[in-house]
């Protein structure tokens, strides 16, 4: 079970400035929702994962995300689960 009743999962896929990846994640780990970011290697630099209790916080995780200076795009990946 999530943190909430009816949890949405997400997934943002981030790709930042060279050399930025671990000041971009030490800013995305403090955001209210953010259940777990790493440092990953390839085509994106960090995935983050998130949970919340509804769409509207899903927009507000991801719009702080791209609010960070030094993120160049985002992609987010929203969970299905029965």
């Amino acid at each position: 079970m999530g943190l909430y009743r009816d949890s949405i999962v997400a997934y943002v896929l981030v790709v930042v400035s060279i050399g930025r990846e671990f000041d971009v994640l030490d800013r995305i780990k403090r955001l209210e929702g953010i259940t777990e970011a790493v440092v990953v290697y390839g085509e994106y630099d960090i995935v983050a994962r998130l949970e919340t209790g509804s769409m509207k916080e899903v927009d507000r995780v991801v719009t702080a995300i791209r609010s960070i200076p030094s993120v160049l795009r985002t992609v987010t990946l929203i969970g299905y689960k029965e």
